[in-house]
């Protein structure tokens, strides 16, 4: 007799379990009051850039996001449990992604502490850097990894992916690997705003999922609902946090490509933040917008901004959506019913800037 092993969705389920105690013995995040962190002088504002910054070096370093989301779980269990200054708010942000990176990344990916400390233009000495990270490892009883947002958001679109694929075949031109590499880009948006710290990971991941069954099908409420009694997220927690997501991600769309042909030097500059509506450049722009509409202040300068070239911004959306396409054994095949002919037509077609003939010279 042949002994069959558990199903798919058993898998899922187990994974799930797991993930959700291990969230439920490491969560913890900081609590703003009265304008800043409770026990510091850190604003809320700072937070935010904070995080946006972490996401900005994680880009940078060619880091996945998986990286990106437990330098910022690291980083929001240090500011709940030790009362830090503003004036160290960089350093220790930069050492949580030096932690995270160590926990994730190959060794060949992750750069020196000096180089890190040189390309991500922060004020702080490797020295500070690894001293600071001592502190992060000490606080924080070297018990470092989570279950974070992102994994959740994987965990859930798997689920609905294995068990109701059908609700997503109306994408247009958009695989699974495609669609949760957008939907983590929603995601981290909304890690970066201190009014959602109050959730836990696995709540805000299946808002995300939620807000996007809803926008694609009428028949999303029984999959919710489904994954909210396996996920046990209380439904008062989870109604809430999907009003403030929604108003957030409000701010969050996604711009018109816009070309400037210059007939004097035949010179076309694109203007892209990014081929997905998701992307940090926008993040920050988003956030300032909401932070100036809430009245609050113009955040300072306290981090230093990265320059990121024009290429590196375009290729942004393309490596982040190799990391997931393995997920779904899409590396190297084509997409269902796509033949290489009509993929070549659909790429040249997909261009992001139109074919331009040269100016005719003028004598």
């Amino acid at each position: 007799m042949k002994c069959t092993g558990p199903s798919e969705s058993e898998k899922f389920a187990f994974v799930l379990e797991h993930s959700l105690a291990r969230e439920a013995k490491i969560w913890k995040v900081p609590i703003f009051q009265d304008f800043t962190l409770k026990g510091t002088d850190i604003p809320p504002s700072y937070y935010e850039k904070a995080v946006l910054w972490i996401g900005e070096l994680s880009s940078l370093f060619q880091f996945c996001s998986g990286t990106f989301a437990l330098a910022t779980s690291i980083l929001n269990r240090l500011l709940a449990s030790v009362k830090a200054q503003l004036k160290y708010l960089q350093c220790i942000a930069i050492a949580c992604l030096v932690v995270a990176a160590k926990i994730n990344e190959e060794d060949e990916i992750i750069p020196s502490v000096k180089k890190l400390a040189v390309q991500s233009g922060c004020k702080c000495s490797p020295a500070e850097i690894l001293r600071m990270e001592r502190i992060v490892l000490d606080k924080l009883h070297w018990d470092l990894y989570t279950a974070t947002s992102v994994d959740f958001l994987n965990i859930f679109h798997a689920m609905v992916m294995s068990k109701w694929a059908h609700l997503l075949r109306g994408l247009p031109q958009r695989n699974p690997s495609r669609h949760a590499a957008f939907l983590t880009r929603q995601l981290q948006h909304c890690m970066a705003c201190h009014q959602l710290l109050q959730f836990k990971g696995s709540t805000l991941a299946l808002v995300i999922i939620t807000l996007e069954l809803e926008r694609l099908t009428p028949d999303w409420f029984p999959v919710i609902t489904d994954l909210l009694k396996k996920a046990q997220i209380d439904s008062t927690q989870f109604i809430h946090c999907k009003e403030l997501v929604d108003q957030h991600l409000q701010s969050f769309q996604p711009s018109n490509t816009v070309y400037i042909f210059n007939p004097a030097s035949q010179n076309i500059q694109t203007h892209l933040d990014e081929r997905l509506p998701c992307c940090y450049p926008m993040v920050k722009k988003a956030v300032q917008i909401s932070l100036q509409a809430r009245g609050g202040q113009d955040v300072p300068g306290v981090f230093t901004p990265l320059q990121a070239s024009t290429y590196e911004d375009d290729m942004e959306t393309d490596e982040f959506y190799d990391g997931f396409k393995y997920l779904y054994n899409e590396a190297g095949t084509p997409e269902a019913g796509q033949s290489s002919n009509d993929q070549r037509r659909q790429q040249e077609s997909s261009s992001f800037c139109p074919p331009l003939e040269p100016a005719p010279e003028i004598d």
